[in-house]
């Protein structure tokens, strides 16, 4: 597995981002996507999220390496917010947040952060979502179910970014009918996936003020490298065939997996399984041709 390292740019002008890196489906980091002078730098910080949210509950999600089978792997507890954010400023944990999303509880909030749009309207800045974790927690490598390019920009704290092109699925042993891998990037065993070693991705530290464009399709693996929190928007797939694999995904395929999964559970798991190896034996012999 190679990792490149991501470039890093200030003041692009919209037209450039969109010909060189969105429409060549390219990844950057912006530094300056979210203006400077937003007022969240100055106001967010754990005590003011607990002040105006911390009673409310909370699910709490750990490792997703042992729900492989799953689109969504199943939470570990249930706390108060205030005590999840206390739990991660004084703790190293792999627990973080899904699916709860202040910007929604509280959508005051969104006017706290101020966008330099350099996509000409594509972004829905209207529909953020948040995303807490504690220092050493994960998100499994995956795709985004509705095929959108996102914009990851950090507010707290520290992630580690792997991303890989749509391309490259059948290397990373892709479960059909899933939108995640087999395999764990982090400890990958070449031995019984040797097709990981022949990832090209690339790598992005992303720290307080930077922003992440990740394309449409995209593999990532995320990692926190400390305790923090992250903003993301969302622009609509560009071309009709990433339009078409969202809706499919979202309409068709989910449901497809989850009534195969009730109706034949560890048969299919396991048929996916098979799949996925199949794949990517196919695919390194058309790299060795």
């Amino acid at each position: 597995m190679k990792l490149s390292q991501i470039i890093r740019a200030k003041n692009i002008e919209a037209d450039d981002f969109l010909n060189q890196y969105m429409k060549a489906a390219k990844p950057i980091i912006l530094k300056d996507f979210i203006e400077p002078e937003s007022p969240a730098f100055q106001k967010w910080n754990y005590e003011y999220f607990k002040e105006i949210a911390g009673d409310t509950k909370v699910n709490v999600y750990g490792s997703e390496i042992e729900s492989i089978d799953r689109v969504a792997s199943k939470p570990v507890g249930e706390t108060t917010f205030a005590s999840y954010l206390d739990l991660i400023s004084t703790k190293i944990t792999e627990h973080r947040l899904f699916l709860f999303n202040l910007l929604s509880l509280k959508p005051e909030l969104k006017n706290d952060i101020h966008y330099k749009d350099i996509t000409k309207g594509k972004v829905l800045k209207w529909l953020p979502f948040m995303f807490f974790g504690g220092q050493g927690s994960i998100t499994r490598n995956h795709i985004d179910i509705d095929m959108s390019h996102v914009f990851l920009s950090q507010f707290q704290g520290v992630k580690r970014v792997w991303l890989f092109p749509w391309e490259q699925s059948d290397l990373m042993y892709k479960l059909p009918y899933n939108f995640h891998s087999l395999v764990n990037l982090q400890e990958p065993d070449y031995e019984k996936y040797p097709a990981l070693k022949h990832l090209n991705g690339y790598e992005a530290v992303i720290h307080p003020g930077e922003t992440l464009y990740i394309p449409s399709g995209w593999w990532h693996y995320i990692q926190y490298e400390t305790e923090g929190y992250s903003v993301s928007v969302r622009a609509l797939p560009s071309s009709a065939l990433e339009k078409w694999r969202g809706f499919k995904n979202l309409v068709i395929i989910r449901h497809f997996d989850n009534a195969m999964r009730k109706i034949f559970k560890e048969k299919w798991f396991n048929y996916k399984v098979r799949i996925a190896e199949k794949r990517a034996q196919r695919a390194m012999k058309k790299l060795k041709v």
